[in-house]
């Protein structure tokens, strides 16, 4: 007996969000933030994974504000998002400089006095663990970062 071919049937996106481009700068991560929460929101997410979304996106904004942005005063963040049936997905763009992400499997020893650890890596160890996927590409003469947060679980009834 021969089985019918089966043709995957494509995620359906329920909703993209309007982008945000804001300058890269401290006063911006107020309306970043407000994004992020607007799209938990729209997303069903419960507080717990809003909140750890939250934390990772303002974590790698921040970043960029601080550290990825010193060589142009010009430098911009931009995000978008996507809601399918199985996923929220944000992407955060800057035009700051390149960088080279620490490896996120070597952890960051917590336990370790603070005059002991190596500075760096918190923050980003923070973000990654945040959230169920987190990537990073630079593309062109921008850093992409896509925060990707799975809903079947942690969704709050409607």
């Amino acid at each position: 007996m021969e089985l019918p071919y089966l043709i995957p049937i494509p995620k359906q996106v329920v909703i993209l969000m309007k982008a945000l481009t804001k300058p890269a700068i401290l006063d911006s991560l107020r309306e970043i933030n407000q994004y992020v929460i607007t799209a938990a929101q729209e997303a069903h997410l419960n507080k717990k994974v809003a909140y750890k979304l939250r934390l990772a996106v303002d974590e790698i904004a921040t970043n960029i504000v601080q550290h990825g942005q010193i060589a142009d005063r010009h430098a911009t963040i931009k995000l978008m998002m996507e809601i399918d049936d199985e996923q929220l997905t944000i992407i955060l763009e800057d035009t700051g400089r390149a960088y080279i992400p620490h490896h996120t499997d070597t952890r960051p020893n917590i336990h370790q006095p603070l005059e002991e650890r190596d500075i760096g890596g918190l923050g980003l160890f923070i973000a990654h663990s945040s959230v169920d996927e987190l990537h990073y590409e630079r593309i062109e003469n921008y850093n992409r970062h896509t925060f990707v947060v799975n809903r079947s679980e942690v969704m709050v009834s409607q």
